[in-house]
């Protein structure tokens, strides 16, 4: 059985959800960006029991790559040198804005929208990536 954690990459902060049961749900968001962030998410995909990584890979809206999605690649596959778990991008366009319209639409307040908002993104991405089939071996 597949055990996804979803990686939304940030430039602030990296929103961190896990797969349970087949539904994703928001697990934490890393706020210090060490050198190691790599580290820290093999970490957690340990702890976790993750049997794959699905980083949102942020695309621009014509589908090519920016600055963040060469980051976001470097990272894939630094995390993949160093673990044994597979790792996989998945496009991630807008799930940030879809988390701060259903933040918004559930009347959480503006202050912590902020500090949820990268968690929530992971989520919609992981569940993006679970039910367009994704994570079934």
């Amino acid at each position: 059985m597949t055990r996804a954690l979803g990686v939304d990459i940030g430039t602030v902060r990296t929103g961190i959800a896990v797969e349970v049961l087949g539904i994703a749900q928001p697990l934490r968001v890393l706020t210090e960006f060490d050198e190691d962030l790599v580290g820290a998410i093999a970490a957690m995909a340990g702890e976790e029991g993750a049997t794959e990584v699905v980083i949102g890979h942020p695309l621009r809206l014509d589908g090519t790559e920016g600055e963040a999605a060469s980051r976001t690649r470097e990272i894939a596959e630094a995390l993949r040198a160093a673990t044994q778990i597979p790792v996989v991008l998945w496009d991630e366009r807008l799930t940030t804005v879809q988390a701060e319209r259903s933040l918004v639409g559930a009347g959480v307040k503006r202050r912590k929208r902020r500090s949820v908002v990268d968690e929530v993104a992971a989520t919609v991405m992981l569940q993006s990536y679970l039910d367009a089939g994704r994570g079934k071996r």
